[in-house]
């Protein structure tokens, strides 16, 4: 979700649409996402907000997981909100830019009790104010659950829009500056997803080129290969380390707590300022 001029949202999920789809390391970002929002049975009387929806597969995730939960997409791409409407017809999808100075309906103020962004903080200019802007969708003390790249940038993260690659005080930061209060900050993905992502580094340009080619297609079979080896590789990942490149953070709305940062398999509670003073890795 973007509104500056370096982007076009539409065009984006018309060319990536089925490579995003056929990436195992969305799988696995959805296993970190599950688990940070720490919820049981069919999701009866949850509200989940995703925040920046994309094409609809994270949403196609939750009510696969959760049947029960009620599903609200925002997202800026019409393209993006189409493809998720047909995707997911059981859950709600509306064009929003949440860069802009806007207020949601009235009967979605105030409505989720539980929220994702996944991926979408690296192609925003202002992501203080993207979360803000969400935040009035939530109800107070909302758990919101935010992924984001760490590690290098690839050439094709910058084509496809990233802004920049994260460290995991600078969530932290993030969610204060938006009105939240960091609850949990993981790195996640050490060391397969580390591994896979230092190969998409190492490809620079070629696999821009590849993408094109493929003209939203099927990838090549030996792209179709190494994902294969890749993806049961990451059930081996750790889920928190200090050097996972996949950011990890939960945030509440309108409430107060302590920090937990992971580390490792141990996690300790901490105030805030500790929490900023903790070791940057990335």
């Amino acid at each position: 979700m973007n509104a500056s001029g370096r982007d076009d949202s539409d065009r984006h999920w018309e060319d990536y649409s089925q490579p995003a789809k056929d990436n195992p390391a969305q799988e696995y970002r959805r296993r970190v996402i599950f688990s940070l929002l720490d919820l049981e049975g069919s999701g009866e009387g949850i509200r989940l907000l995703d925040v920046g929806s994309g094409q609809g597969d994270m949403a196609a995730a939750v009510r696969q997981k959760f049947p029960s939960a009620q599903v609200l997409g925002l997202e800026l791409s019409h393209s993006g909100v189409e493809i998720s409407r047909q995707k997911v017809p059981g859950a709600q999808f509306v064009q929003c830019n949440l860069l802009e100075e806007s207020s949601p309906p009235k009967e979605q103020q105030g409505w989720a009790t539980h929220a994702i962004c996944s991926e979408v903080i690296e192609h925003v200019d202002d992501p203080c104010k993207l979360l803000t802007s969400a935040r009035q969708y939530m109800k107070s003390g909302c758990k919101l659950v935010i992924t984001a790249p760490g590690g290098p940038m690839s050439a094709f993260d910058r084509h496809i829009g990233h802004r920049k690659h994260y460290r995991i005080d600078e969530i932290e930061t993030l969610f204060r500056c938006a009105g939240y209060e960091p609850d949990r900050l993981i790195r996640a993905g050490f060391p397969f997803f580390n591994l896979y992502r230092a190969s998409i580094v190492l490809r620079g340009e070629k696999l821009i080129n590849d993408v094109k080619a493929r003209q939203n297609r099927r990838p090549s079979m030996l792209a179709r290969l190494a994902m294969a080896i890749f993806r049961p590789l990451f059930y081996f990942n750790l889920n928190s380390s200090l050097w996972g490149w996949q950011m990890a953070a939960t945030g509440l709305a309108g409430s107060s707590v302590k920090s937990t940062v992971a580390n490792g398999a141990n996690e300790a509670s901490m105030s805030s300022a500790e929490v900023s003073g903790f070791a940057r890795t990335l």
